[in-house]
């Protein structure tokens, strides 16, 4: 019975832990996780803006800075704001609690004139 030389051995050994690894890290690491795409800006901007115009017409009061909604898109809630912001904007009852909590991620924050203010 013939044997592996040592330094084939090694070699074979070393890439079969490196392809392991390679594939555990694939396989476990949610990439997108914080990855949003131009277009899901785009959709949740204008969302946001077409709620804020409902909301509006309605005749919501926005001088304290309210939350719109906190379900705008999966993952995404809309926050009114004073531009420039005020210390109203920061109590915990005008923002959007899923944002707060951790239940979103990402936020479209309009002015209270409907502008865009920021996107996260």
């Amino acid at each position: 019975m013939k044997t592996i030389p040592k330094f084939v051995f090694l070699i074979l050994t070393l890439t079969f832990v490196i392809l392991v690894a390679a594939l555990t890290l694939i396989l476990n690491v949610d990439f997108q996780k914080d990855y949003i795409t131009k277009d899901e800006i785009s959709t949740a901007v204008n969302q946001a803006r077409y709620l804020y115009q409902l909301r509006k017409e309605e005749g919501l009061n926005f001088s304290e800075g309210p939350c719109l909604t906190n379900a705008l898109m999966p993952d995404w809630v809309v926050d009114m704001v004073h531009e420039p912001r005020q210390d109203i904007d920061d109590l915990d009852q005008n923002q959007c609690a899923a944002f707060r909590e951790g239940r979103a991620e990402h936020f479209v924050e309009l002015d209270l004139n409907g502008n865009l203010v920021r996107v996260r």
